[in-house]
């Protein structure tokens, strides 16, 4: 060892001992986390996915003892949000919220991200398709409607919920193929969003919506539409009167818009295994399960395995999904 070099490490050593008499931690060895969270969000303020970020952030910051600092980064249709997740430090200082997009936006040609480009968390909300019709439709269950739809000529019948190649567009898509009907059996008319997809329903511009029955909620609960299914594999407790598609026509299909937690690929086996643990207690808390269920929010737990499954099997499904609407680019 050099004199300097001796001279240096005996500084350092000095320093350390110093710090350690004080009650001070090398900031290697203080315990994750010792600074604040970024939490981002690919979706607006104020939406489904913004509100239950900030509810998992608050809790997060209640037992970690650290900030959680939701931060919203809109654009691209998703891409610009998830892309942060992804490509942010390894160091448990970025997570964010990943949601159903990320297992359609590469069969679209808008990213090369997949949900591989991620170390999964925990997953934490699933919300199903309902399928809604007017008050005034003929149908009264959704068996009723699907046998109006397999006799009337392809582009008869209209749906909307979204916007072409969305989440509830091809859960449409994914219903007609489950039934063995072309995927442009029902028409779809694309809308901003479920909300006025629903008004459109109820002024009759359109023969049924596939959307979440929580989305659907306000004009089913002023009387202007019903929800005839879920495509879910139990009912939703908070709307136990509509019946899963197995239920009603015994068709096992089911899907769904989603929201879990994860943060970029190659996050430390410590700091990930915190996380997930700390997201479980999120979960399991009375102030998580009520504000979700005063939403008519779904909650479902996954752990990172689980997780990670989940999302594979979901971009398969997509893929198929896009590729018989013609909507792939894969």
């Amino acid at each position: 060892m050099s004199k300097i070099s001796r001279r240096t490490f005996a500084a350092s050593t000095a320093a350390i001992a110093a710090s350690a008499a004080f009650g001070f931690k090398p900031a290697l060895a203080q315990a994750y986390p010792a600074r604040p969270v970024t939490v981002i969000v690919p979706w607006g303020a104020g939406g489904g996915t913004d509100a239950t970020a900030r509810i998992v952030a608050a809790l997060l910051e209640k037992d970690l003892g650290q900030p959680f600092n939701v931060v919203n980064r809109t654009g691209g249709s998703g891409v610009v949000g998830h892309s942060a997740i992804a490509t942010a430090q390894p160091d448990g200082y970025t997570i964010g919220m990943l949601t159903v997009e990320i297992s359609m936006m590469h069969w679209q040609g808008l990213t090369d991200l997949t949900p591989k480009s991620y170390t999964p968390l925990a997953l934490m909300n699933e919300d199903p398709p309902g399928i809604q019709v007017s008050s005034s439709s003929p149908y009264k269950t959704v068996k009723e409607l699907a046998d109006a739809i397999k006799a009337a000529p392809p582009g008869k019948f209209k749906a909307s919920g979204t916007g072409q190649g969305g989440i509830w567009h091809l859960a449409l898509v994914g219903w007609m193929q489950a039934m063995g009907l072309p995927a442009n059996q029902v028409a779809w008319v694309p809308s901003n969003g479920a909300a006025p997809a629903m008004q459109d329903l109820a002024a009759g511009g359109v023969d049924l919506t596939t959307c979440s029955v929580p989305e659907a909620r306000a004009i089913i609960e002023a009387g202007k539409a019903r929800s005839l299914a879920i495509m879910a594999p139990a009912r939703n407790p908070v709307f136990k009167d509509v019946p899963t598609l197995k239920e009603a026509m015994g068709i096992d299909y089911a899907t769904g818009a989603w929201r879990g937690i994860a943060g970029p690929k190659n996050l430390p086996p410590e700091i990930a295994t915190k996380l997930t643990a700390a997201l479980k207690k999120v979960y399991d808390s009375a102030e998580f399960k009520d504000f979700m269920s005063n939403r008519g929010f779904g909650t479902v737990w996954g752990d990172a395995a689980h997780f990670a499954g989940f999302m594979d099997k979901g971009d398969a499904q997509m893929g198929e999904a896009m590729k018989a609407a013609g909507l792939s680019k894969a």
